[in-house]
């Protein structure tokens, strides 16, 4: 059934006449006439009596008046859930305990009156797809990973530098070092089994052992941040990298230092990615809270893979 015609049908009922409806649709009377009496056809009954001073509803246009007010209600509720400004923002950070979910809490925080769907997709590829069809405003990423160059119409900006930090055992020979140069890494196995071949993270520590020699091994199944920890904990020739602003909680006896690493610092780029087109307010919004929470970043000391995005100003 055609919304527009049921409209004019409540247009008419409520004005009792139909040059009045017309005015108030900005249509034509005919129009008006004619989307009446296809309704009428499609209906197979008279819902209007025409009269000297107007129209009146029939017996059966009474009947039909309020499933028609409520079919325009729907309508309005169904376009309301996808108009512009009116959904959720809906944004991908890859995990709930890595730091694009940090930098989301900080943005409700600061801008509790925006609706978010917070999303946990695990490929870029994936996101991008995402980003593409609509089915997400915006994702976390490390961008441009070799070979992988991003779509014309996807559009990114690094928004924060994450520092990497040896998490370590108590029984390990660095646990007690108050920060460790990457040369002091050389020759201790780093092991992390969570870095997938062909993800953006898995193209970074190729880079990082490419450059500074390192032995990282992500052999073993992956069981999970709790089983990884646990094993850190038990096993003093292993230790493991992990992002300053990681959220992991362990027990007290496990005794794990996370230690600063220096000259350089490893910092992972993440980049927010986005449709060039998308006109969600809130991701405007969302572009100028990363850009005045990420600024004044110092990139002397730091290293990252060639490939990474610069950084330049979100805007």
């Amino acid at each position: 059934m055609d919304i527009d015609t049921v409209r004019t049908f409540v247009a008419v009922a409520d004005a009792g006449q139909f040059q009045e409806a017309a005015a108030e649709l900005a249509v034509t009377q005919q129009a008006v006439s004619k989307r009446i009496a296809a309704l009428e056809r499609n209906l197979g009954v008279r819902l209007f009596t025409r009269t000297p001073r107007g129209a009146r509803l029939t017996i059966d246009g009474q009947a039909f008046l309020p499933h028609a007010r409520e079919l325009l209600r729907v309508a309005e509720r169904a376009a309301a859930s996808v108009r512009t400004g009116r959904r959720p923002l809906r944004v991908d950070v890859i995990a709930s305990r890595v730091a694009p979910s940090g930098l989301m809490r900080g943005f409700h925080r600061a801008h509790p009156e925006i609706d978010l769907d917070v999303m946990m997709l695990f490929d870029i590829e994936t996101a991008v797809a995402a980003i593409r069809s609509g089915e997400i405003d915006a994702s976390f990423r490390a961008v441009a990973a070799p070979g992988r160059p991003l779509p014309d119409d996807i559009a990114s900006v690094r928004v924060l530098d994450e520092p990497l930090q040896l998490l370590t055992g108590p029984g390990h020979a660095l646990a007690f070092a108050r920060s460790v140069t990457v040369a002091q890494l050389v020759g201790h196995r780093i092991w992390m089994p969570g870095v997938v071949p062909g993800t953006e993270w898995a193209a970074y520590y190729d880079d990082l052992v490419a450059e500074f020699g390192l032995t990282i091994e992500a052999t073993g199944p992956n069981f999970g941040s709790d089983a990884l920890l646990d094993t850190i904990a038990d096993t003093p020739a292993l230790a493991t990298f992990m992002g300053a602003q990681t959220r992991l909680v362990w027990p007290a006896g496990h005794g794990l230092r996370r230690i600063p690493v220096t000259d350089p610092t490893p910092v992972y780029p993440h980049s927010l990615l986005w449709h060039r087109d998308n006109p969600h307010p809130a991701l405007a919004t969302l572009r100028a809270h990363l850009a005045a929470a990420t600024a004044g970043h110092d990139d002397a000391g730091t290293w990252t893979p060639g490939w990474a995005t610069p950084r330049r100003r979100c805007r």
